[in-house]
């Protein structure tokens, strides 16, 4: 098969085609991450978008699914510079060509990828169309019109999708947390899961007398796809509990938490996607080297007279990277904590400190 990509911008290339033959569209963005194509392909964050890795080679240790972040793989496209098909990892079951075929998802490889990750640093991120086939099947689509003809992510709704179809509870000892499910990824579960907390997972619609059901100790707002402005009802969540319960939030729930007591977000030129994000403290003084997806980010200016403290910037560009607010009980942070794949360094910091705040609150007046 072959792989034949165009962009919004005119440029067209072609490739060797792997995976499930089709043709998809999404938002072209790259990551940096060396390694960890496991997680990235199953982060829901990705919905919407086409992942191209930067790191020329991906496959080598295949799939095994122990790494998983969710189900399915999210993004609509694997995009890289060259597949290995033979892994020899002990925990290898599947090779990364089989596991697109199986998720029927289209990839190319054998292309400039690092052409293709300077226009997109240099132009931003663009609509992209993916045709994967037969050379007389796909060669003489216009994939260049078709990808201009797709509608901005900012005008999908994204969440419907990622969303848990239902609510669920993760049973633990501890403070109870009703978890917004925005699109979440398995290790944020998990390190609140080892954690000890009680976990209410509810959907990304859920109403506000959903979430007062299951008498929480803490509202967390999830990771997820898409521009927070279109999560209408996380955003009414967070303006209802502000100053009842403490909040958290990782990624899309902290674009959401500044939204809801009057912050703006922007989209940024082409995202922060990868293992190696500089964050600085601004209390402690310190950089920790974080794991990133996100494409918007909240406007610096904005948080003035909100109620919220800008605590930690990006080293790289001054974005915001974290929120607090020590009157309304806010945490938040902008890169995922969790990692997975990318460096632990902030996971104890920011989810013990959040077990900390609400066992002193558990103690004082229970439930």
């Amino acid at each position: 098969m072959i792989g034949v990509l165009g962009l919004e911008d005119g440029t067209k290339v072609i490739g060797t085609g792997f995976g499930a033959p089709g043709v998809v569209s999404g938002e072209l963005v790259f990551t940096t991450i060396m390694s960890g194509y496991e997680e990235a392909l199953t982060d829901p964050s990705y919905h919407g978008q086409m992942l191209m890795f930067t790191y020329p080679l991906q496959g080598n240790y295949g799939v095994s699914g122990d790494d998983f972040q969710s189900d399915q793989m999210w993004p609509k496209a694997m995009v890289c510079r060259e597949v290995w098909d033979l892994p020899t990892h002990f925990r290898s079951g599947r090779t990364i060509d089989r596991y697109l075929k199986d998720e029927g998802r289209p990839g190319i490889c054998g292309v400039d990828t690092r052409m293709l990750t300077l226009k997109v640093r240099t132009q931003g991120c663009m609509r992209a169309t993916l045709a994967v086939g037969e050379p007389e099947e796909v060669s003489g689509l216009d994939v260049v019109q078709m990808a201009r003809s797709q509608p901005d992510i900012s005008a999908q709704d994204l969440l419907g999708d990622v969303t848990c179809k239902g609510p669920y509870r993760i049973p633990g000892k501890g403070p109870r947390v009703a978890m917004i499910d925005l699109g979440i990824k398995r290790n944020i579960l998990r390190s609140l899961e080892a954690r000890d907390f009680d976990i209410q997972v509810l959907s990304a619609h859920s109403t506000i007398s959903d979430i007062e059901a299951t008498e929480p100790d803490a509202l967390f707002l999830s990771n997820g796809p898409g521009d927070p402005e279109r999560a209408y009802k996380a955003i009414e969540a967070v303006k209802h509990f502000a100053g009842q319960v403490p909040i958290f939030g990782i990624c899309l729930g902290h674009q959401i938490i500044s939204l809801a007591l009057g912050g703006e977000t922007f989209k940024l030129k082409f995202g922060h996607h990868g293992g190696n994000q500089p964050v600085k403290d601004l209390a402690k003084g310190i950089v920790y080297i974080t794991s990133q997806n996100h494409n918007f980010a909240v406007v610096p200016g904005s948080v003035e007279g909100t109620g919220l403290e800008i605590t930690q910037l990006n080293a790289n560009d001054g974005t915001v990277e974290g929120i607090k607010s020590d009157r309304l009980k806010i945490s938040a942070v902008q890169y995922h904590p969790e990692a997975h794949p990318g460096p632990l360094c902030t996971e104890d910091p920011f989810f013990s400190s959040m077990k900390r705040s609400l066992k002193r609150k558990v103690t004082a007046g229970g439930r």
